[in-house]
């Protein structure tokens, strides 16, 4: 609600945009005629076409954001055009004359009582709107800039309307205010031209700025450090509910899924249209290790039970901010083997509407739609799986009595865990952090340099160097920072982001003081080295033999890595 009201506000501010000025001698023109058969059409025409416009801008922008170096360097040659406009006044009347020319034709006094009707303020209106659109503001600026982030929604197209319908009622008030306005607007005019000016420049700086590059390190500071405080902490609020009864003669419907921001694999699929299949949703994050050692008796779930019935759905719902990103996602679905449609839950709608406060948790819906059996954490896969063959005998009675069950395994971070693990998942931003051990604590949301204590018991860790720890991630300020954990189990992963300038972080594991040798991870050799380069769950320790309390140390020989959480199997 409050962005509604401030695209409408910034609408109705509109009036005061230097650049405004050639649209109201349009209005203007109809002064003098009646207001609901002249007036009120021209700004409905003008409102749409300008919604229409920037629909269509917002779409454009979104690809251009998706696109390759090609649609990169033909949106800042489109930005560099509207800073000169800014600079250069002519270049925009040049560039807005076909419009000005026609608006001016249809602004015109009619001859005859015919021709002074409804439709014709309508089009006056559109092409008054086509004059309107690029020189809008700022706030309509930061609505296109967002929507072409996230990609074309209902949400983008709310706020257009509204900023629309702000600017349309300044322009109505104006309109039945008369000329006057508008030239007391005119005289004033002048004493805006050097803003003009100086949003041409800071335009075309921030063009130069993308061209050299220094915009990815920003955004990915931006979008991922400091959404760690504010949006990370949102995440957190919106998994707090219990999960949906499923208690003996409890069947309840199975929510809708309409609330995806996205479709992976597949096209939108719909309750109703599922109503028949028996369904299995699997909510998951991928940079949750219960959830990867998961997958793999999804995945052969979904081949396996395809041909009888058995539609699998991923609801992905992120834990943490980087996790919202599609591309993040695309990657991780794409490297971990995921071929059946994956449901991108990034407003927790479809979490919400299940009730769900698992990673991972398992529903089976039957035939007619309702909830038949639930599974919560890893585990359990006989049992869910005898469930469905259950649910598939219902559905027609083809699945062959005595079908074995499927035999599975993982490899890397998707093999299951080996047991025997004492060390629980732990978070290295200072809101759910446990165990701490560096001296004097956590300095929340400022650079401090740490160290780390000699002796560290079982499941204490601490931070080594420069860091600066927030609610749910610690950024390494300067090289040479380091984690240390004293740690049981047969594997430690930990969740790290590439640094803030978008370029590789380098580093080396030792386990009580040594390389690991045949004990290295995935993503680690046998000296110890390895290199974050995206957001994602690294596997840095796979030990061989039986676990024991030992000593991890991971030293980051650049800076700008984000570090945010340890996990174990």
């Amino acid at each position: 609600m409050i962005l509604l009201v401030l695209a409408f506000l910034g609408g109705v501010l509109t009036i005061l945009s230097p650049c405004i000025l050639p649209v109201l001698p349009f209005v203007f023109a109809k002064a003098d005629q009646p207001f609901r058969k002249n007036g009120l059409p021209l700004l409905a025409g003008m409102a749409f076409t300008f919604a229409a416009f920037a629909t269509v801008a917002t779409t454009g922008g979104a690809w251009l954001v998706r696109a390759n170096e090609y649609g990169r360097a033909a949106a800042l040659v489109v930005l560099t055009i509207f800073g000169l406009t800014l600079l250069w006044p002519a270049l925009a009347d040049r560039l807005t004359r076909p419009f000005v020319a026609l608006g001016s034709r249809l602004a015109q006094p009619a001859s005859s009582p015919t021709e002074a009707s409804p439709s014709r303020s309508l089009l006056l209106g559109v092409a008054t709107g086509l004059l309107w659109a690029p020189c809008a503001g700022p706030i309509l600026g930061l609505i296109l800039a967002g929507a072409a982030l996230e990609g074309a929604s209902r949400k983008s197209a709310i706020l257009l309307i509204a900023y629309a319908l702000g600017a349309a009622t300044s322009l109505a008030v104006a309109l039945l205010a008369g000329g006057r306005v508008f030239r007391a607007m005119k005289r004033s005019l002048g004493a805006e031209a050097w803003i003009r000016g100086i949003l041409g420049v800071a335009v075309l700086l921030g063009v130069a700025a993308i061209a050299l590059g220094f915009d990815r390190g920003l955004l990915t500071r931006v979008s991922l450090a400091s959404t760690s405080g504010v949006e990370q902490s949102l995440i957190d609020r919106l998994h707090v509910k219990k999960a949906v009864s499923t208690s003996p003669g409890a069947t309840p419907l199975m929510p809708d899924l309409s609330g995806a921001t996205l479709w992976l694999n597949s096209p939108p699929l719909t309750r109703e249209a599922l109503k028949g299949h028996v369904v299995l949703i699997d909510f998951w994050t991928y940079s949750c290790i219960n959830c990867l050692r998961t997958l793999p008796y999804i995945e052969a779930w979904a081949k396996k039970y395809k041909d009888g019935g058995l539609v699998v759905i991923g609801v992905h719902s992120p834990e943490f901010a980087f996790e919202k990103d599609v591309d993040n996602v695309k990657n991780a679905v794409r490297d971990y083997g995921v071929t059946y449609p994956v449901a991108l839950d990034n407003d927790y709608k479809i979490w919400n509407a299940f009730n769900n406060e698992y990673w991972p948790a398992d529903y089976l819906i039957d035939v007619t739609g309702h909830i038949r059996h639930q599974n919560s954490g890893e585990g359990g896969y006989a049992e869910t799986e005898r469930e469905i063959q259950v649910l598939l005998k219902e559905r027609d009675g083809t699945l062959p009595e005595g079908t074995a069950l499927v035999s599975v395994s993982g490899a890397g971070a998707l093999e299951e865990s080996a047991g025997g693990v004492k060390s629980p998942e732990t978070y290295v931003g200072y809101d759910r952090a446990e165990n701490f051990a560096s001296p004097g604590g956590f300095t929340q949301d400022a650079p401090h340099v740490y160290s780390v204590p000699d002796n560290l018991k079982l499941n204490q860790w601490g931070l080594a160097g420069n860091w600066t720890d927030n609610e749910s991630v610690a950024s390494l300020n300067s090289a040479h920072g380091k984690i240390v954990y004293r740690f049981h189990a047969r594997d430690l992963h930990l969740v790290l982001g590439s640094g803030s300038d978008g370029k590789p972080v380098r580093f080396r594991v030792t386990i009580d003081g040594h390389a690991p040798g045949d004990d290295h991870g995935v993503d680690t050799d046998a000296r110890g080295n390895g290199r974050v380069t995206d957001h994602r769950l690294y596997q840095l320790i796979r030990q061989k033999n039986a676990p024991t309390d030992r000593t991890f140390e991971i030293e980051f020989l650049d800076p700008g890595v984000q570090a945010f959480a340890f996990t174990f199997g």
